[in-house]
C-alpha cells in the first residue's frame, strides 16, 4: 500500500510542462522565420505573399502549429534570401546550457542600483520561446525600500537570507528565508519594508521576447 502511494505521490509533483519533444521543431521553425522576418522589416502577410502561400498558414507556421512542406520551407528561405538551413538553426541550439560557477555572476546595474540593491545575473539562453532571466539580489545595509518596479513577464522570487515586506500592487507580504512569491510583474512591486539586512533572494524573470 505505500509504494502505491508513494508512486501517486511522485505522479502529482510532475511539471505540468509540455514534453519537450511536442512540436518542439516545428516551434522552433517558427520562432527562427519570425525572427529572419522581424530583420527585415516585413509583415507576416509581405512575407506570405513573397512565399506565394496565404497569411493564415504563415501565421499557423510562425506559431508552430502545422509541419510545413519541405517545398513550402524553401519558398520561404528563398522570399527571406537566407540558406534552408538558417530556419533550423532555433531547434539545433536547443540543447544551450549556462553555467555560472559560485560567485562568478554578472553583475547588472538596474533601476534599483542606485538604492543599494545589487543583481547578479546567474544565467541567459540566448534563444528560445521565452526569455528567462536569474537574479541573485543582494540589499546591503545602506540600501533603501523601491516599490516602483515594473515590467512585462511574471517574476518568481525565493527569499534566501534576511527579512522584508514586499508589495505587489496593493498587497504585502512578509518574507523569511525559505518563502517564495510568483506574481504577474506588469504591477507595481519591490521592497517596502526591509526588516534586516543584509538580505538575499533569487528572482527569476520570465517574459516573452515578442
Amino acid at each position: 500500500m505505500k509504494a502505491v502511494e508513494t508512486r501517486a505521490a511522485a505522479e502529482e509533483t510532475v511539471s505540468n510542462a509540455p514534453a519537450a519533444s511536442e512540436r518542439a521543431l516545428e516551434r522552433a521553425l517558427g520562432v527562427q522565420i519570425k525572427q529572419e522576418r522581424r530583420k527585415l522589416d516585413l509583415s507576416v502577410a509581405d512575407l506570405a505573399s513573397a512565399a506565394g502561400i496565404s497569411t493564415g498558414m504563415m501565421s499557423k507556421i510562425e506559431n508552430g502549429q502545422i509541419s510545413p512542406s519541405l517545398s513550402t520551407l524553401q519558398a520561404i528561405s528563398g522570399a527571406l534570401s537566407v540558406p534552408l538551413s538558417n530556419l533550423f538553426a532555433s531547434f539545433e541550439d536547443r540543447q544551450d546550457c549556462s553555467y555560472v560557477a559560485a560567485g562568478t555572476g554578472l553583475a547588472i546595474e538596474r533601476r534599483g542600483t542606485k538604492v543599494g540593491h545589487g543583481y547578479q545575473l546567474l544565467g541567459h539562453l540566448l534563444r528560445g520561446d521565452v526569455v528567462v532571466e536569474p537574479y541573485l539580489i543582494t540589499l546591503t545595509e545602506d540600501a533603501e525600500a523601491h516599490t516602483s518596479f515594473r515590467h512585462a513577464g511574471v517574476e518568481f522570487l525565493y527569499m534566501l537570507t534576511g527579512e522584508v515586506i514586499y508589495r505587489h500592487g496593493t498587497d504585502v507580504y512578509h518574507l523569511h528565508p525559505g518563502d517564495s512569491l510568483l506574481f504577474d510583474s506588469g504591477a507595481l512591486h519591490g521592497p517596502e519594508t526591509l526588516i534586516e539586512r543584509p538580505m538575499t533572494y533569487l528572482s527569476i524573470i520570465v517574459y516573452s521576447p515578442t
